[in-house]
């Protein structure tokens, strides 16, 4: 792992990461929902002068069955350059990758081959008694360690939830990162801001909120997350919430600046339980105090009922649900996914508290399931869910599985399997790139990686 120059996909800056070369290769998770069968890593051949081209190129299934990939992160990124917590000489080589569900971690080894190697397992209960937590969630590298949100407690039903610290090196579980959690019990997804010391997290629900289902009480009750939390990085302790409002239920996932000198970042919100819209927050830091400011609003689709599932028949309408958000490296472009609509919105955020919408496609959605262009007489279902942008911001790729158990209630017909790819510029699809079925072996895909870095794996310290 130690090498005597940096990894050339380590960038200094924001601006030099943008000149990146093409990624060639995509990593995603996919899973049995059924835990009849090992999950696994697809890789995707991602370039346009290849043979295989769209198609998968590599396969490596986990050793067990019941995991649930979800989300999962390299080993090393541009972090390592900060002058403040320097690891210059690691390479991007290993992808950590939680199982959500049966809380092991695995660690795979890219490096000379397409199809990633297990080299380490990390158990469940190495979690829970190094660090008192399951349900691993989000993986991020970053300062003296590799970082990785849980869901739950020790126990696995209940919270808190936080954040877990692996070592750079060996992987082993060093502990619990909060000294001082404050208020803070529920989790998701977290971020920083790494030159100014602040770290911001979001909150979904514990385990038993959410593993068997979205519970309809618990939703209308306004018992899911509302808050976004903010965090001394340094000294490890609580500093402020800020509440969206409990109607705003699950702010998920967190797209802080990448250029290290503003305060600011986007936050997605999936549902208002007052008119089952969704929205976009953007956090800043103000008069002493950090503060969040709704900037946009995406309204519910009405629909015929019997076009919906039970749980929204009642409703008449197909909630958006802002399920991820990506911004591009030069914080110029916002992606905004609408997976209950089947819709993905592409924002210009040069000012990011004036949002200008730009450009939206559309690709499966509950009530309309729209086809890839690439097979127009294929309905599908399931929408754009996860997104991830290409470090000079021309490609966007999707993926349109949620998480098993909500799959099953929004689509109870099936989600079935597709990934897709958008070119930024044209905002049109590539016909060229639509792995879908049987190309995924019967697995759901979720998040997807791309070789050398992307939009949301890696922070810079440098403008």
């Amino acid at each position: 792992m130690t090498l005597w120059t940096p990894d050339p996909t380590f960038y200094p800056s924001p601006r030099d990461a943008a000149g990146a070369p093409a990624e060639k290769l995509a990593y995603v998770a996919a899973f049995d929902r059924a835990a009849a069968r090992p999950d696994a890593l697809a890789v995707i051949d991602t370039d346009p002068s290849s043979p295989a081209y769209g198609t998968v190129a590599g396969w490596t299934d986990l050793p067990n069955t019941g995991d649930e990939l979800h989300h999962f992160g390299w080993n090393a990124c541009s972090s390592a350059l900060c002058p403040n917590a320097p690891h210059p000489h690691v390479e991007r080589r290993y992808l950590v990758v939680p199982g959500l569900r049966s809380s092991r971690i695995h660690i795979y080894d890219t490096k000379d081959r397409i199809s990633p190697e297990l080299v380490k397992v990390i158990e469940p209960e190495t979690l829970a008694s190094r660090a008192g937590y399951s349900r691993p969630h989000t993986v991020h590298c970053g300062p003296e360690g590799l970082y990785v949100s849980a869901l739950g407690g020790a126990e696995g039903r209940d919270g808190p939830g936080g954040i877990a610290v692996l070592d750079h090196t060996t992987f082993e579980v060093v502990g619990q990162w909060e000294l001082d959690r404050g208020p803070q019990y529920l989790a998701y997804d977290f971020w920083w801001h790494i030159n100014q010391d602040v770290l911001v997290s979001s909150e979904w629900g514990t385990p038993q909120m959410i593993e068997n289902g979205l519970v309809g009480e618990l939703l209308l009750g306004r018992k899911y997350g509302h808050k976004l939390h903010f965090w001394d990085l340094r000294k490890r302790a609580h500093v402020q919430e800020v509440d969206l409002g409990d109607e705003h239920q699950m702010p998920l996932e967190l797209r802080p600046a990448h250029d290290p000198t503003r305060l600011y970042g986007f936050a997605g919100v999936v549902v208002s339980v007052e008119d089952l819209s969704a929205s976009v927050w953007v956090w800043f830091h103000e008069e002493g105090r950090w503060q969040a400011r709704k900037v946009i609003s995406i309204p519910a689709e009405p629909a015929d009922a019997d076009r919906l599932p039970p749980l929204l028949r009642p409703f008449g309408a197909v909630p958006p649900l802002v399920t991820d958000i990506a911004l591009s490296v030069d914080d110029q472009r916002l992606y905004v996914s609408c997976w209950g609509t089947g819709e993905l919105k592409q924002f210009d955020v040069s000012d990011p508290f004036k949002p200008v919408e730009l450009a939206s496609l559309r690709v499966g959605g509950i009530a309309r399931q729209n086809p890839h262009p690439a097979d127009p007489s294929l309905p599908l279902r399931g929408g754009p869910q996860m997104v991830e942008v290409s470090r000079d911001g021309r490609r966007v790729y999707l993926t349109n599985s949620l998480y098993g158990s909500w799959d099953d209630q929004f689509y109870p017909d099936g989600v079935g399997a597709w990934m897709a790819k958008i070119d930024a510029e044209s905002f049109t699809f590539d016909t060229r790139f639509f792995p879908h079925g049987d190309a995924f072996r019967g697995l759901r895909p979720h998040q997807v990686r791309l070789q050398g870095g992307d939009a949301s794996s890696d922070s810079y310290c440098y403008p």
